[in-house]
């Protein structure tokens, strides 16, 4: 017993051994040094269980480190399966379940609408005028966007990503003021004067932390804009990239002006309102609008709130808890194999056991004790998982690309409230409290079984045998059996869940995305705010631009548009002249503009008429290209190229200047949103025949892409197309420089991304799984050696041996991949939205994996069993 003599006092008739004056108490030298026997001893401590701890602990590890091989086995089990779950567990703690940064965050609330089916987070600001003078269960409403500005004063200039808010936005989402102010709202009226609050980020980056720049102005653009305020370090989640400028939205209160910008709505729910409530008054106002102001609102149209938590989140919810529950079978697998481990090594602690409990050591004394050293196993392994773990998903989202550099709050491709490279991912406490419990847990889980197997069994048996025998009880040969069988299980369920990740994989790499992408480099510049913001400033830039770029040796062609394939891609209405009409108008369709060689530039083959020419002025008739999927959508029985399009005359006011536009071509499909997503209808204009209406509608909105083909795709061009580009348009910045191959990556990275988990998830489980069939057929082997031995001394062959144990294996391996092919074909269904170009129970995956899992476990058996059958039958019986 270990412990100072002043804290344990004898009991009544009982004795303390001492070896001499004032040193601690000990037992006799006849009985050995064990926590296991203490329940007997002759004195009591005033916290008996706390000191009972001190001695399983201090035993547990001084047994571990006498069997260092047994241990790093078992540890490292434990350190692959928390560490994925830790892993994992981050990811899905960024994203669903913190908190959100933002005061009274559980009362914040997005405005929606919902139409013919569809949720839609997107309003207009005379929605936002609706619900600020309307609704009465909300307080602090606010309209914001997201925008890109040139920030272009000073010797480098930058295209930084600019807020557009209203001024409640400060107030409701908890900005703090560093110095000056936010807007006021007179400031936040049509207007209102230019004015610009810092970002804590840029006011020291850019402007070196100086207090003076407040009542300064700064050059946007083409405008000064006079600097009110600075905020303190700010967390925007609300936005996909964090906002270096604030401007005000300056919204018309009276509605009355024609507003065509878009923007999110949030509001917070007033104390005492539940969501529930300030649900049901969304009807009331939506049905006063429509009868205020008939054609208002759409038929079928519903608007709703959602807390924001729930609509950032949006469709990734599904995927993060596939994952999660894919590494809890990591974790039961690592489980499962450390169990396998504890058994095998209690088949050498028997005796010890059973002389521990003739000493006077209780059941349940034994039972406390194998389950400290489990627990002790499992937090180390914890530990060394958690760093583990941590390191590995830093390390995977380092490569998750960043967002495109799109508008408004969230793009759905992504991860949201990851931040850029997973800044928003953090070692709190809810990963550290999930850490602990997980070891914990599995310390108990896989620490029970074994626990109980060793102290129920009888003590005379294990007293009188000798130490030459091996041997085990036939319950615990078919407890490691059944933990085999379900290691192979939960492995396999893993593999084709991998399996069919790999496939989707393989099926996305191999989708045409209608264009060639290879030596085509991509970039951006905002015309918003500049002298190129108006049309046939705008005209000469883009025909400049291409000029200049094409007399560079190694380019081979270059075009300008609004937008990349496989980003952003405004959807119009559209109607066909001529035909009737059911409803305001035919269909939906992207809307691109873009300039003459766009086509040649990204190889886009023309399957009928013509492309754009340099003769397709705001002065010619009206044109249009129409893709593949819209001509068969809208003219199955007719000939497009007779016919023309009014294009976005219900979408807004700016569109009706746009001219009746003849069908001259079609040009072949292409992805514009994923590559896992199938070809909608789109419609490409010439740049040069948008009306100025519509250019000043759209350039606020999204930057000027420029998409370059050069002979090389050396990345080097791109500095000297940015630099000609800076030239021609007098300074304005160049962002994003990235080759159409990234883009095309990057349209697919949360697949790509939870298919490398997975994948990694499958191959632990995997080895796991191996490691654990291992280790049951050499502990078979151990347990059957004198067997074995007179096998060979009767005459068995080595190859009758290796087939007995062989035979043994199989029949484990085959019994576990049938229950985990059941399992797998369950559970296909829960993976099924995450996957693209293959079934949920593809017959090539549900089959090749089975035989590959089989033909490596066949061989983790067949190791060991060969070792067995070149035994010499003298010493196996000896």
């Amino acid at each position: 017993m270990v412990g100072q003599a002043s804290a344990c006092q004898p009991r009544a008739g009982g004795k303390v051994f001492y070896r001499g004056a004032g040193k601690k108490p000990t037992l006799p030298p006849s009985i050995p040094a064990s926590p296991l026997h203490s329940s007997r001893s002759s004195y009591t401590c005033p916290m008996p269980w706390l000191e009972g701890l001190r001695h399983d602990l201090n035993h547990s590890f001084r047994v571990l480190r006498q069997s260092p091989g047994f241990a790093i086995a078992a540890i490292l089990a434990i350190a692959i399966g928390i560490g994925a779950n830790t892993a994992v567990f981050s990811l899905v703690n960024a994203v669903l379940l913190k908190p959100l940064p933002f005061p009274h965050a559980d009362r914040i609330v997005q405005f929606e609408v919902s139409y013919a089916g569809a949720e839609d987070p997107i309003a207009s600001p005379k929605s936002f005028t609706f619900y600020g003078q309307r609704a009465t269960a909300f307080q602090d409403i606010s309209a914001y966007w997201l925008d890109h500005v040139n920030l272009t004063g000073g010797p480098n200039p930058e295209l930084a990503p600019a807020a557009i808010v209203t001024a409640d936005f400060f107030r409701l989402f908890g900005a703090p003021v560093l110095h000056g102010r936010t807007f006021t709202a007179e400031e936040d009226r049509p207007a209102g004067g230019h004015v610009v609050v810092l970002s804590y980020g840029l006011w020291k980056r850019h402007f070196g932390a100086n207090a003076a720049i407040v009542g300064n102005r700064i050059l946007l653009g083409d405008t000064p804009y006079g600097v009110v305020g600075v905020l303190g370090p700010f967390a925007t989640e609300e936005f996909e990239q964090s906002p270096e400028l604030w401007l005000p939205f300056q919204i018309d209160p009276s509605g009355t002006q024609v507003d065509s910008r878009l923007c999110y709505i949030a509001g917070r729910l007033k104390p005492g309102v539940a969501l529930a409530q300030a649900r049901a008054e969304l009807p009331l106002l939506t049905e006063a609008a429509r009868r205020a102001s008939p054609g208002s609102v759409r038929p079928n149209e519903r608007r709703s709130i959602e807390p924001l938590r729930d609509a950032l989140v949006g469709n990734v919810r599904p995927s993060l808890l596939i994952l999660l529950s894919s590494v809890g079978f990591v974790l039961l697998l690592a489980c499962a194999n450390v169990a396998n481990l504890l058994l095998v090594r209690a088949a050498a602690r028997t005796r010890e056991m059973a002389i521990r409990a003739a000493l006077g050591a209780g059941r349940g004394r034994i039972v406390r004790q194998l389950l400290t050293e489990s627990v002790a196993l499992s937090v180390i392994g914890a530990a060394l998982g958690l760093a583990l773990g941590w390191t590995g998903m830093r390390a995977f989202l380092g490569l998750y690309p960043r967002a495109p550099l799109s508008t408004g709050g969230v793009n759905p491709i992504n991860f949201p409230r990851i931040g850029e490279a997973g800044a928003g991912v953090a070692l709190d406490w809810r990963v550290l409290l999930f850490t602990a419990l997980a070891a914990f847990l599995t310390g108990i889980l896989f620490g029970i079984v074994p626990a109980l197997h060793v102290s129920r069994g009888d003590l005379n048996t294990p007293l009188k045998e000798s130490t030459g025998r091996s041997g085990a009880p036939i319950g615990r040969t078919r407890t490691l059996s059944m933990l085999a069988v379900s290691q192979i299980a939960l492995a396999l369920v893993l593999l084709i869940g991998g399996g069919l990740l790999i496939r989707t994989s393989i099926a996305l790499r191999s989708v045409n995305p209608g264009f060639d992408p290879r030596n085509v480099l991509t970039m951006q510049t905002a015309l918003a705010g500049t002298r190129y913001e108006h049309a046939p400033a705008a005209d000469r830039l883009f025909t400049q631009g291409i000029q200049r770029i094409e007399s560079l040796p190694e380019v081979e062609s270059a075009a300008a548009s609004c937008c990349l394939p496989l980003e952003t891609v405004w959807q119009l209405p559209y109607i066909v002249q001529g035909r009737p009409l059911n409803g305001r108008f035919h269909g939906f369709a992207g809307w691109t503009f873009v300039s003459p060689h766009y086509f040649e530039v990204l190889r886009i083959p023309l399957l009928r008429g013509r492309a754009f020419t340099d003769r397709d002025t705001a002065a010619a008739p009206g044109v249009v290209i129409i893709n593949q999927t819209m001509a068969r959508m809208g003219w199955a029985a007719s000939d497009p190229l007779h016919d023309r399009l009014l294009i976005g005359r219900t979408f807004g006011p700016q569109f009706e200047a746009d001219p009746a536009r003849q069908i001259v071509g079609i040009a072949a499909d292409v992805r514009d949103q994923r590559l896992d997503r199938r070809p909608r209808p789109i419609m490409y204009v010439p740049i040069a025949q948008v009306p100025d209406a519509v250019k000043a509608f759209e350039f606020p909105l999204l930057p000027a892409a420029w998409i370059v083909r050069t002979r090389s795709g050396s990345p080097q061009s791109g500095g000297a197309i940015s630099k000609i580009l800076r030239s021609v348009a007098g300074g304005i910045p160049v962002a994003r420089v990235r080759p159409m191959e990234q883009v095309a990556a990057e349209s697919t990275a949360r697949t790509q991304f939870q298919t490398v988990l997975m994948s990694f998830f499958a191959a632990a489980a995997l080895l796991l799984a191996i490691i654990g069939i291992y280790g049951l057929t050499a502990y078979s082997i151990r347990r059957r050696q004198q067997e074995i031995g007179i096998r060979m001394a009767l005459g068995a062959r080595p190859e009758d041996v290796t087939r007995m144990m062989l035979l043994h294996g199989l029949r484990l391996i085959f019994l576990g991949v049938i229950i985990g092919l059941l399992s797998a074909f369950a559970l296909a269904r829960l993976i099924a939205g995450l996957l693209f170009g293959v079934t949920a129970r593809d017959p090539l995956v549900f089959a090749a994996v089975p035989v590959l899992l089989t033909a490596i476990a066949v061989f983790a058996v067949w190791v060991p069993s060969r070792r067995a059958a070149r035994m010499n039958p003298i010493e196996a019986l000896r």
